[in-house]
Formats: structure tokens, C-alpha cells, sequence
């Protein structure tokens, strides 16, 4: 039997360690991927804390990651249309009985030398990206770019505020450049994440502990306050401060996750102006495909999105460094 190394979390301790497992061999309408790299995303994090619990995994343990990339190693009975040594990067998830599950959370994921995956959620990486921004599309890249094009209906020079300026937020304020917002508004309690709004295409970026946050708001879109706020922090305060700042028939989506109980304080003011609240998870399935080829054709850059890449034996070390945002990350990367 041959072995691997994996990141694995006993779910019911919450104890992540890394061990040597069996490699798995691919069945029908599978393949087998030597990861080359693997995102470390606050979801990973929430998981192993235990405010996220995977919903229908079917063990007590499970190898985390969901942010894939590497090359095939080995091809399944009946898979076509694939060779080995291909270049690919992994959905962050898939549909099985009708049911949406999570790579890395209700099924084994990256963090290992090798994972499968179905031949439906592979989509060949140019060799113009490189493994680690690769990694990074699914989820960190396509889950904004979802909640902007699909949920919100972002249209252009429409205002956005973006609260939470992380891994998904930074990706959110290059997207909404990308789409064609104006003013693109970022809204963080730290610096340095404020800087990073700037860096990454914000034309504004606030303190959500500023008094003059609303006058600042509404100075920024010429009274017309926020076409459509995103929740990237998953803060209950968060999404009472952007409540306030909605333009008529203003969206508010949630794409930050919490366990906190949702709340409107003036529910007579979020009817008389026509407020949506939009719950947001994931992405469509032509994201992944449609972010690379953005990528490839030089319309986006990852570049500046990978903070640091750490071995595989690392991963306790990289979700310490992500809660505690020490140096901080935008893209934290295992490579086994």
C-alpha cells in the first residue's frame, strides 16, 4: 500500500495533525492529482475551531482543502479527455444526489500530496499561472466574483461598499474594478487591510469605527448611498452598520460566514426602502473557468495575492497565522 502525507482533522476533537495516509486510487469518472498547492482559506480555519461543521461528511475525520492545483497522476476507468501531466486546477466542490458538498469540509481536499476528483470539476491551468495563483480561483477568487456578478447583479458604475478586506475581500475590490463599480468603497477596522483596499483598485477606504462613516458615504457617491453592500466579515455589526448606508431597493449580501443570529433593528425603514438581504455560498460553475481565462488574457492578477507558501507539515502553523493575521496574509499556500 502506498502512503501520503495529509493534513487530516479528527472532526470530533477538533485536533488537526499531519500523517501519512493511503494514497487513493481513482475509480470510474476520476482521477487521481499530485497537488502542487493548496490554499489556506478562513473556512479551514472556522472548521477546525468548530464554528463551521461539515454537513455530510460520512467519517470523523477528513483531509482539509479546498483551494486546488497540480497535475494528474493518474486517470480512472473510462476518463476521457484527459492525460496524465496535465496542468489543472479542482472546484471547490461538487453536486452528488442533489446534494452541494465541500471539498476539504464533507469530503476528503487538498492538503495532501494527492486527491481525486471527479472529471467534472477539473479545468486545465495554462502554464502562464502558475500553481500557487492557480490554487487560489476556486473559492478565494470565484466566491467574490459570484456574490458580484450573480447574487448582487453588481452593474457598472453602481457604488459598492466591500466590509472585510481579507482573502475574499481584497479579491472582491479587484473584481468590482474589474465589472466596472464606481465608487468601490472598502470598509476594515485594520490598517493595514485598508492599505491593501487602496493597493488593490478601492477608491475609498474607511474605518467602520469612523463617526463620519455615512457622511463620508454618502459624500463618496453623490448622496446616493450604496447600491449594494458586501458582508465579507460575517459580523453582525458589519451587517447593521451596511444596512444604513443602502440606497433605495439597496442589496446587502452575506457572503462572510457566521452562527450568529441575523437582525434588523429598524425594520420599518428596511421595508419603506426596499432592502434585500442575499445569502451567498460558493460560486456558479463557469466562475473557475471564466476567472482563469480572465487571468490568462491578462485581465486579472493574482500576483500580489500570495502572501507566503509553507510545506504541507506547516498547515497547524499557516491556520494559526490566518487567525492571528500575523504578517497579514491575503493567501496563505501549502505545498506537500
Amino acid at each position: 500500500m502506498e502512503l501520503m502525507r495529509a493534513a487530516r482533522l479528527h472532526v470530533p476533537s477538533r485536533t488537526l495533525t499531519v500523517e501519512d495516509v493511503p494514497r487513493p486510487a481513482p475509480g470510474p469518472r476520476q482521477v487521481l492529482v499530485r497537488v502542487e498547492a493548496a490554499g489556506v482559506c478562513l473556512s479551514d480555519v472556522h472548521v477546525i475551531d468548530g464554528t463551521l461543521t461539515p454537513a455530510y461528511l460520512r467519517a470523523e475525520a477528513v483531509t482539509l482543502g479546498h483551494e486546488v492545483a497540480g497535475t494528474i497522476a493518474a486517470l480512472g476507468p473510462d476518463v476521457t479527455g484527459w492525460t496524465t501531466g496535465q496542468r489543472v486546477v479542482l472546484q471547490a466542490g461538487e453536486t452528488r444526489d442533489g446534494r452541494v458538498l465541500t471539498r476539504g469540509i464533507d469530503y476528503d481536499g487538498g492538503w495532501a500530496q494527492y486527491a481525486l476528483a471527479d472529471v467534472a470539476t477539473l479545468f486545465r491551468l495554462p502554464d502562464s499561472i502558475p500553481f500557487e495563483q492557480g490554487a487560489i480561483i476556486p473559492d478565494a477568487v470565484s466566491t467574490p466574483w459570484g456574490a458580484i456578478t450573480t447574487t448582487a447583479g453588481v452593474k457598472p458604475a453602481q457604488a459598492v461598499g466591500v466590509w472585510g478586506v481579507g482573502g475574499l475581500g481584497a479579491h472582491a475590490v479587484q473584481l468590482l474594478r474589474a465589472v466596472g463599480a464606481y465608487p468601490i468603497i472598502a470598509v476594515d477596522p485594520a490598517p493595514a487591510a485598508r492599505r491593501r483596499a487602496l493597493d488593490f483598485g478601492a477608491d475609498l477606504a474607511l474605518d467602520p469605527a469612523d463617526a463620519q462613516l455615512r457622511e463620508r458615504i454618502l459624500a463618496a457617491t453623490g448622496d446616493r448611498a450604496l447600491a449594494v453592500a458586501l458582508d465579507f466579515a460575517g459580523v453582525p455589526a458589519v451587517r447593521e452598520q451596511a444596512l444604513t448606508v443602502l440606497a433605495p431597493k439597496g442589496r446587502l449580501v452575506l457572503v462572510g460566514l457566521t452562527d450568529r443570529p441575523l437582525t434588523v433593528t429598524d425594520g420599518t425603514r428596511f421595508s419603506y426602502l426596499q432592502h434585500q438581504i442575499l445569502g451567498h455560498y460558493g460560486s456558479e460553475e463557469d466562475a473557475v473557468p471564466q476567472l482563469i481565462a480572465l487571468a490568462e488574457g491578462g485581465r486579472l492578477d493574482f500576483s500580489r495575492s500570495i502572501t507566503d507558501v509553507l510545506p504541507l507539515d506547516d498547515a497547524a502553523k499557516a491556520v494559526q497565522r490566518l487567525l492571528t493575521k500575523e504578517g497579514d496574509p491575503i493567501r496563505l499556500i501549502l505545498r506537500p
